[in-house]
């Protein structure tokens, strides 16, 4: 008896040892990091000079500036949207009708104003939406992708772990080379297909979300 516990409880470690019931990777977010390919180790002849291409070359006209998959620019994330928006309307309808009785015959008892009817509707509805919203912070990311007509495809992510949870933003969108100064860095608001998300999950933000029994009565209240 035993021995038939002994090998169940083995058999049992074992099916929890398996990597199918280990922890699944994370899903790839499309924002990772894009690194440049290991350059072939070539062997260098020895010229005697002091200056090596292989050791690092930056054009005079060029510098430093970001122009190679790989390579790292800041972004300035300075984005600001305002909407606004007011619609109204307005209908007025009225009407009227009167009936003089006769005043002789089978209906001279009715008083002259007994016949007469009038009728009026009125509809007032306005309506208004205002949003605001804006992002200011500072992302570096790197070059995915370098294409023929000088721009660039940038991607990156910055994760943040906080005492109540994890906070992430990500960027990704197309650049002019040309448009990246000396110091690496551009604004968001040149960024051809910009796009931008900033999210993050714990007890914060579970906090300012809706429950799901609330979100079911929303659903289905036809008020």
């Amino acid at each position: 008896m035993v021995a038939r516990r002994i090998v169940l409880a083995g058999a049992a470690l074992a099916v929890l040892a398996t990597p199918a019931l280990a922890k699944k990777p994370p899903r790839p977010s499309g924002f990772e990091p894009s690194l440049p390919e290991p350059a072939p180790p070539q062997a260098q002849p020895a010229t005697g000079g002091i200056f090596s291409v292989s050791l690092g070359y930056a054009p005079l006209h060029g510098g430093t500036r970001a122009a190679r998959v790989g390579d790292s620019l800041t972004i300035l994330l300075v984005e600001s949207t305002t909407a606004a928006k007011t619609a109204g309307s307005r209908s007025q309808k009225s009407g009227g009708a009167a009936i003089v009785p006769p005043p002789s015959g089978p209906l001279s008892f009715l008083k002259p104003d007994a016949l007469n009817a009038s009728s009026s509707s009125t509809f007032n509805g306005q309506g208004s939406a205002t949003q605001t919203s804006s992002l200011n912070s500072v992302l570096s990311v790197t070059i995915a992708e370098v294409r023929p007509n000088g721009t660039a495809l940038v991607k990156g992510e910055k994760k943040m772990l906080v005492s109540q949870g994890n906070e992430w933003v990500r960027f990704s969108g197309i650049v002019r080379l040309a448009d990246i100064d000396e110091d690496n860095t551009l604004a968001s608001t040149r960024v051809a297909d910009a796009r931008i998300e900033y999210a993050g999950k714990g007890a914060i933000m579970r906090s300012g979300r809706q429950g799901w029994l609330g979100q079911f009565f929303n659903r289905i209240s036809p008020f």
